[in-house]
C-alpha cells in the first residue's frame, strides 16, 4: 500500500526508491560451495507479473500487508496466486510472446513448506542466475540483493524462514550503462530465473569452500589443498579437516585455524588431459560424531602454462582447437540442460576441436563439470564487454565480484584452463587500470590458470597494440579480416609486422552466411562466401608461429536484435551450425579438416 507522507504519496514520488535495497547485498564474500551437497529444488511453476514501473519495491508489495481504514478493507494491486504460472528455470522471453522483447522487472513468487530435519541446521537458498538484478524477499523482509545475470549466490535465511513461506524474487533485467554488461551488446538480452534454485541444508558448523588441485611446479606430484570452514553463529572454526582421495590412498588431516586450512600432498597421479580425462573422487570432513560435515567432489589433476609464444597442458605443447559458443538457444534462449551441453561437446569433437571459448559472460555450471568428464577445455569469461563504464568504482565491483564469484564456482574444474576478463575494449587509461585490476585478481584467486583477454590490433600500423597485453598470460585477438574488413591482405601484414612474446589465441575469426543461402565466393550472406573465407583464414593462421589457438566465431547461430537485415532476421549467422544445432554450413568442414590436419 501507498504510505502518505504530508500532503503526497511517497512511493510514487520516491525516485531513489532502489537505495534501501541496495544496502543489502549478495556477493562472493558469501558464496558457499554446493557441489555435490544434498539440494531440495524449488523449480517449477512460479506466479509471475511484469513489473513495469517497479512497483513491487516502491510500494513494497513483498511485506504482504492488508491495511485497513476504519475496519474496511483497503485494495491491493497485486494478487499472488491470480498472476500467471511461469517456468522456473527459464527465460521469460520465450515463455509468453508478448515478453520477448520485454526488459523492466519481473516479480515471482511462490511457497514453499520447511520443517528442519537436525538441531540447529542453517537453510541456505541458492540461485544459480538471474537476469540481472535479483531481490529476494521471503516472508515480508528482505533477504538481499545480488548483480550479475550469469553468476550464483545464496543467502542464509534461517532467521527469516517460517514452516509456511512465501517467497518473492524481483528480477530486474534493464540494461545500463554502468552495468557488467553496460547497455549495448550483440547479443540477446534474456531476463527472469532463468538457472535452477535451490535450498541446502547446512549443519551449524560446515565446510564453505575448497580448492584442490595440482602444484604448477611441473613435477606433476603435488596437491595443494585449501578448506574454508564456517560457523554459523559467526565464531571462528578451529579443528581438523580430513581430506581423503581413496584411489591415491590419500587420507590428509588439515589443521583448520580460524576457518581456513591448506595442505600440501605428495601423491602418484594419473593426469587429467583431453584424451584421458581422468577424474579422482575425494571428500573432506570436518567436526566429529554428528556434527560431521561432509563435502565431495570429482577432481581432476593437470597443469596448464606458457613458454614463450607456446603453452603446455602437462609439460607438452598444445594448440587449442577450438570454437566459441554462446548460451543460446531456439526454444530454451539462456536455459540449458545436460543434454544440450553434452550435445555441443559432441558438434565440437566432430569438427576435431577440444577446446571452446564460453562467450559472452559465465555459462552453467554444469558445462565445466561435464566437459571435465568429457576431456574438453575451456576459456571461461566475465562479460566486460565493449565501452563499460571504466572509470566508474561500482562498476568495477560489479566485474571484480562476477569474476570472483565465477572463480569461486568453478576452480575445482580441471577442463576450466583460461579466465579472461574482458572483450574488445578501447585502450584507456581507465580501461587499463580497471582491467589489469582484474587480471591480478584471478591471479591472486586462482595461479594455477592462464589469464588472457581479447585485446586490440592497430589498424594503422598493422600490429597487435594492446597496454593489457603486459597483464595477460595469453593474448586474445578478435579479427574479422575479409569481413568487417574487406582487404584480407592486412591479416599476414599484421601477424608478419607483430611480435607479442607471448602466446596468442585468434578468439573470433568468421562472416555470416545464412544457411540455405548460396552464390558466388563474392556474395554477402553465403554459404560460399563464409566457406572461402574460413578457407583464407586457415591457410594464414596456421603459418604463424605464436599463434597457439583458434576459436572461430561462433559454433552456432544466435538471438541478436541489433542484426535486422533480411538474412539476418534478428539473428547472427556467422555460426557454423545454423541455429537449429543440426544443419552445419560448409565453413564447419573447413574447420575440421584444419583440426584434423
Amino acid at each position: 500500500m501507498e504510505k502518505e507522507s504530508g500532503n503526497y504519496q511517497s512511493d510514487i514520488h520516491n525516485a531513489d526508491y532502489e537505495k534501501e535495497y541496495l544496502q543489502f547485498r549478495l556477493d562472493a564474500s558469501d558464496l558457499i560451495n554446493i557441489t555435490n551437497r544434498e539440494t531440495e529444488s524449488l523449480n517449477g511453476k512460479w506466479n509471475f507479473a511484469p513489473d513495469l514501473y517497479d512497483t513491487c519495491r516502491r510500494a513494497h508489495w513483498y511485506a504482504d500487508t492488508r491495511p485497513t481504514v476504519d475496519e474496511s478493507e483497503v485494495p491491493l494491486d497485486y494478487d499472488w496466486e491470480g498472476w500467471e504460472r511461469l517456468t522456473v528455470p527459464a527465460v521469460w522471453n520465450l515463455e509468453q510472446p508478448q515478453l520477448h522483447y520485454f526488459e523492466g522487472a519481473g516479480v515471482y513468487t511462490r511457497t514453499f513448506r520447511y520443517l528442519p530435519k537436525t538441531k540447529g541446521e542453517r537453510l541456505l537458498i541458492r540461485f544459480e542466475g538471474v537476469s540481472y538484478r535479483a531481490v529476494v524477499f521471503l516472508n515480508g523482509k528482505i533477504i538481499g540483493t545480488h548483480d550479475g545475470a550469469s553468476t550464483p549466490f545464496n543467502a542464509d535465511i534461517t532467521d527469516a524462514v517460517q514452516t509456511e513461506n512465501r517467497i518473492v524474487v524481483v528480477a530486474d533485467a534493464r540494461r545500463s550503462p554502468f552495468r557488467i554488461p553496460m547497455e549495448n551488446t550483440d547479443w540477446f538480452n534474456y531476463g527472469g530465473i532463468y538457472r535452477d534454485v535451490y535450498l541446502v541444508r547446512l549443519p551449524p558448523v560446515f565446510i564453505k569452500d575448497w580448492f584442490v588441485r595440482l602444484a604448477p611446479d611441473g613435477i606433476f606430484s603435488t596437491i595443494l589443498v585449501d578448506v574454508t570452514v564456517a560457523a554459523a553463529c559467526g565464531s571462528p572454526a578451529n579443528g581438523r579437516a580430513l581430506l581423503e582421495i581413496p584411489e591415491l590412498s590419500v587420507k590428509q588431516e588439515i589443521a583448520v585455524q580460524n576457518g581456513k586450512g591448506t595442505a600440501r600432498i605428495s601423491a602418484s597421479i594419473q593426469l587429467w588431459c583431453p584424451e584421458n580425462p581422468k577424474l579422482y573422487e575425494i571428500s573432506i570432513s570436518f567436526g566429529t560424531g554428528a556434527a560431521v560435515d561432509t563435502v565431495n567432489d570429482r577432481i581432476g589433476f593437470r597443469e596448464i602454462k606458457t613458454k614463450g609464444h607456446e603453452i603446455f597442458l602437462n609439460g607438452k605443447k598444445i594448440f587449442l582447437r577450438g570454437v566459441c559458443v554462446h548460451e543460446d538457444h531456439l526454444t530454451l534462449g539462456k536455459t540449458t540442460n545436460s543434454e544440450i551441453i553434452r550435445q555441443t561437446i559432441r558438434d565440437l569433437k566432430e569438427m576435431n576441436g577440444i577446446y571452446l571459448r564460453l562467450a559472452h559472460y559465465p555459462h552453467d555450471a554444469r558445462f565445466a563439470r561435464i566437459a571435465d568428464e568429457e576431456g574438453v577445455l575451456l576459456w571461461e569469461e566475465i562479460p566486460v564487454y565493449w565501452a563499460v563504464a571504466f572509470d566508474n568504482p561500482d562498476t568495477y565491483q560489479d566485474a571484480e565480484n562476477q569474476l570472483s564469484e565465477l572463480i569461486l564456482r568453478d576452480r575445482n574444474r580441471a577442463s576450466v584452463i583460461i579466465w579472461s576478463v574482458g572483450n574488445e575494449n578501447a585502450d584507456t587509461e581507465p580501461r587499463l587500470a580497471f582491467m589489469s585490476n582484474l587480471a591480478q585478481k584471478a591471479k591472486d584467486m586462482d595461479g594455477s590458470r592462464l589469464v588472457s583477454a581479447a585485446c586490440l590490433i592497430d589498424h594503422e600500423k598493422l600490429l597487435i597494440k594492446d597496454r593489457l597485453t603486459d597483464f595477460l598470460d595469453v593474448i586474445g585477438i578478435n579479427e574479422y579480416y575479409g569481413w568487417y574488413d574487406p582487404d584480407f591482405e592486412k591479416l599476414p601484414k599484421i601477424l608478419a609486422n607483430s611480435n607479442p612474446g607471448k602466446p596468442v589465441v585468434i578468439c573470433e575469426f568468421g562472416g555470416d552466411g545464412r544457411l540455405g543461402q548460396r552464390g558466388s565466393a563474392d556474395d554477402l550472406w553465403t554459404e560460399d562466401k563464409q566457406k572461402r573465407l574460413y578457407e583464407q583464414q586457415v591457410e594464414t593462421l596456421k603459418k604463424c608461429p605464436y599463434i597457439a589457438g583458434t576459436t572461430p566465431w561462433i559454433l552456432y547461430d544466435f538471438r541478436c536484435p541489433r542484426r535486422l537485415n533480411r538474412y539476418q532476421q534478428g539473428f547472427n549467422r556467422k555460426g557454423l551450425i545454423d541455429a537449429d544445432r543440426k544443419s552445419r554450413k560448409p565453413a564447419f568442414y573447413v574447420m575440421q579438416k584444419f583440426y584434423r590436419e
